[in-house]
């Protein structure tokens, strides 16, 4: 019998934005380490496919500085509380890498040398031409703007091909499927359809980023194993946001 075909991505190079909360497992707060090392599998069969792989990691599980704004913190505190959390999963991601034999480098946008390194786009790049896992952490080092945000920055100052926001559901809903059995799914929109139908996959900023820029988000399920490679291969299911006319 042949042996089947070796699954080749459809892009080179790729931003995956990982949410805080999907770092949790089963608890209510915090990092699950077995969730942990199950992700950093998943991101290990993404480089393999030849991919060069760039992560940005949410601070929710530890943190969320709108929450605690609501409960009356200063928004500002709150965001670099957040933004410290999100080094904190970042180290853990990293560690879970390397135990997998990945070669991964933490950047953070607020400098902390004797943590990690700190985010210079000119030295990220380099760090993916050598063939290493980037892991960008403290968001944009400024107070305000969310790690969406920050992931369609990075993606576009990494130069990357797609933008891939793993989630608990299998793409984007016309409302929520899990409250919702009439909830319709699209296989594809453009970034104006999230915008005017106010889906919530993204704040707008990010939006915005990633439509002037011509970066293709790519919304999945990071829960089911295998899937995030499956979908960079075309296989999995997935909806694709990009300019209208995009290839």
């Amino acid at each position: 019998m042949a042996a089947a075909p070796k699954r080749q991505s459809r892009y080179s190079r790729v931003l995956i934005k990982v949410s805080g909360e999907a770092l949790m497992g089963d608890q209510a707060y915090g990092i699950d380490v077995t969730t942990v090392d199950r992700i950093a599998r998943e991101l290990s069969q993404i480089v393999a496919l030849g991919v060069q792989l760039c992560v940005v990691v949410g601070g929710g599980n530890i943190y969320r500085g709108l929450s605690g704004a609501a409960a009356g913190m200063d928004r500002v505190t709150g965001d670099y509380m957040g933004m410290l959390a999100t080094v904190m999963n970042g180290l853990a991601l990293q560690n879970a890498l390397e135990k997998s034999g990945i070669t991964a480098q933490v950047l953070s946008a607020i400098p902390m040398p004797s943590v990690c390194e700190p985010f210079v786009a000119a030295r990220a790049r380099h760090h993916l031409d050598k063939g290493r896992l980037l892991i960008f952490t403290a968001g944009t080092g400024n107070p305000f703007f969310t790690t969406d945000t920050t992931a369609a920055l990075r993606a576009a100052e990494m130069q990357c091909d797609a933008l891939v926001k793993g989630t608990q559901v299998d793409g984007v809903y016309s409302a929520d499927p899990k409250k919702d059995a009439s909830a319709k799914r699209f296989d594809s929109l453009s970034y104006q359809d999230v915008l005017a139908k106010n889906l919530k996959v993204m704040d707008g900023a990010a939006i915005a980023l990633a439509r002037d820029n011509d970066i293709p988000i790519i919304v999945c399920s990071i829960l089911d194993d295998g899937n995030l490679a499956k979908v960079l291969g075309g296989e999995g299911r997935c909806t694709t946001i990009e300019n209208q006319g995009s290839g």
